[in-house]
C-alpha cells in the first residue's frame, strides 16, 4: 500500500444502516445502538401522537413510554417485521389507550369562544421564515387538519399513519392487519375527500 493511503472502509454511515442491524447491535450489547433508532423515529412518533391525541406534552410523554416498551421487549423483536412497524403499532395502542380513558372525542380545529363573537383557532407547531408564512402555513395547516377530522375514523387514522407517521402502504396493512389492497384503496378513498374538502385551498 503507498505510504499515506488509508484502507478503504465499507462500513456505510450510521444514517445508513438498517434498523434491524441497530436492534442486533444493542441486542449484543452495544451501547448508543438503540439511543440511534430512538432518534431516528422520536419526531415521527411525536407527531404521529400529537395528531391522535392534540396535547403535545403527553405526545412526548407517550413517545418515551414506547420506546421504553420497545427496549424491554427488544430481545422478542421478530426480523420478519420492520422496527418501525412494530414500534408504531404500539404507538398506536397506547394513543387509543390513552383516548379510552380519557374520553377524548375529535374536535375541529376551529371553535366559538363563549366571551366573544369572533372564532379562534388552536395553535398547533409550525415553521416559517416570515410572518406571512408562518399565517399561511397556520391556515393552511388548520384546514388540512379540520379535513382530516371530518374524515370517517377508518380513512382518518390511515391518512395519518401514512402521512405523519410516514409508513410504507405494507407497513400500515401489517399494523392495521388490513389486506395491501384495502389499505391502497382506503387512503386514494381517504385522499378523494381531503381533495374536495379543500378545493378552496388546493386551487389557491
Amino acid at each position: 500500500m503507498a505510504a499515506g493511503t488509508r484502507p478503504f472502509s465499507g462500513a456505510p454511515p450510521v444514517s445508513q444502516v438498517p434498523d434491524e442491524e441497530l436492534v442486533a447491535r444493542a441486542l449484543g450489547g452495544e451501547q448508543g445502538s438503540f439511543g440511534l433508532l430512538v432518534e431516528r423515529y422520536q419526531d415521527r412518533l411525536v407527531s404521529f401522537l400529537f395528531r391522535m391525541l392534540r396535547d403535545l406534552e403527553t405526545a412526548h410523554d407517550l413517545a418515551q413510554e414506547v420506546f421504553l416498551r420497545v427496549y424491554q421487549a427488544l430481545d422478542r423483536f421478530d426480523p420478519q417485521f420492520k422496527f418501525s412497524t412494530w414500534t408504531f403499532r404500539v404507538a398506536h395502542n397506547l394513543a387509543i389507550d390513552e383516548l379510552r380513558r380519557r374520553k377524548v372525542r375529535w374536535v375541529p380545529l376551529q371553535r366559538q369562544d363563549p366571551e366573544d363573537d369572533s372564532p379562534w383557532e388552536r395553535d398547533l407547531p409550525s415553521e416559517g421564515p416570515t410572518p406571512y408564512q408562518d399565517l399561511r402555513n397556520d391556515q393552511r395547516g388548520s384546514a388540512i387538519q379540520g379535513a382530516i377530522d371530518g374524515l370517517p375514523s377508518d380513512y382518518r387514522e390511515l391518512i395519518m399513519l401514512r402521512h405523519y407517521a410516514e409508513l410504507s402502504y405494507e407497513e400500515i396493512a401489517q399494523l392495521k392487519r388490513m389486506p395491501l389492497g384495502t389499505v391502497k384503496n382506503k387512503l386514494f378513498r381517504g385522499r378523494q375527500m381531503l381533495k374536495e374538502k379543500l378545493a378552496d385551498y388546493l386551487g389557491d
